[in-house]
């Protein structure tokens, strides 16, 4: 499921390829960004998928193992703890699971090499050597499941480059997607794994509309919303100023004014974070520090106007 901070960012590098085009059009910029939020929806199953075969790979190995010519009491007996994990036996199960891998054919057939190291790595660590010396509990394995996708998967830089010859939409979502995937096993429980279905990458209609209006109306305010910096900007040589910081600040105006419902306080805070991440390291002072001139200014000619429960008149 795609959360708002995804969408932001999704946005963000939609509008970036729209402003640096050539005879860019809104629809050919909406169509993008749809299909670079379906990417990331992807690469949340993928990633499940790939412990699937990183276990799957386990298995292997340990039927090689009891076919030896002359097995070991090891080889005809060995510890099964994470091939037995019941988080991914019940998702390599799952029809509506396999539904998405099969429909958008995710798969790591080509990338064997990545799934054995990983193996590698997990199965030298303390964390595995630890998990299989006992017996575990259902919250015990999910616990092993979120070391292993924030210890391992998560810091591999042969998975990233991996996930960048796949697909240029991967470049920067693989964090996100790891961060949801931990969401879910935590909210999930043997028998009850709670799984986004493709139909429904948003969390509902309005999360769609967000990201599309969002879009839309920075691209059609642009210039109002460049030369609202540039004020600011006084004693700052504009042409200097780095571009993203630019248009992330654009795309924190135009959600401030076109978007009632969310408190300015969150716009500035997902921005300003957003900005730590695709902007220079000064980028986030400097950009706090002008869009809090701009919010005043906003708020003095009554173009931010906050409406819902609890967000009249809100600071």
């Amino acid at each position: 499921m795609i959360n708002r901070r995804l969408l932001r960012i999704k946005v963000l590098q939609v509008y970036y390829a729209y402003v640096k085009k050539e005879n860019a059009s809104l629809n050919s910029g909406e169509k993008e960004l749809l299909h670079s939020i379906e990417k990331s929806f992807d690469l949340y199953y993928l990633l499940f998928q790939l412990l699937i075969d990183i276990v799957t790979y386990a298995e292997s190995r340990i039927n090689l193992a009891r076919q030896k010519r002359i097995p070991t009491y090891d080889d005809l007996n060995p510890n099964t703890a994470f091939i037995d994990l019941w988080f991914i036996n019940e998702l390599s199960d799952s029809p509506s699971f396999n539904s998405v891998i099969d429909q958008k054919k995710l798969s790591w057939i080509n990338y064997q090499e990545v799934i054995k190291k990983l193996f590698q790595e997990i199965s030298e660590s303390d964390d595995y050597k630890n998990f299989i010396s006992k017996d575990n509990s259902p919250e015990d394995e999910m616990a092993f499941l979120i070391k292993v996708y924030s210890g391992f998967i998560a810091t591999s830089d042969e998975l990233s480059q991996c996930l960048e010859e796949q697909s240029i939409y991967w470049n920067d979502d693989m964090e996100l997607a790891i961060s949801d995937i931990i969401k879910t096993i935590k909210r999930s429980k043997p028998g009850n794994i709670l799984l986004p279905v493709s139909d429904k990458m948003f969390k509902n209609t309005d999360d769609r509309d967000f990201a599309i209006k969002l879009f839309h109306k920075t691209v059609l305010h642009r210039e109002e919303n460049k030369t609202l910096i540039e004020k600011q900007v006084k004693n700052w040589d504009v042409d200097r100023i780095a571009f993203m910081d630019t248009l992330i600040m654009e795309l924190a105006i135009t959600e401030m004014i076109e978007f009632p419902e969310i408190p300015v306080k969150v716009t500035l805070n997902e921005y300003i974070e957003i900005s730590k991440w695709y902007s220079s390291n000064k980028s986030a002072n400097f950009i706090n520090g002008i869009l809090d001139k701009i919010t005043i200014r906003l708020r003095e000619s009554k173009s931010i106007v906050k409406q819902g429960k609890g967000l009249v008149g809100e600071i």
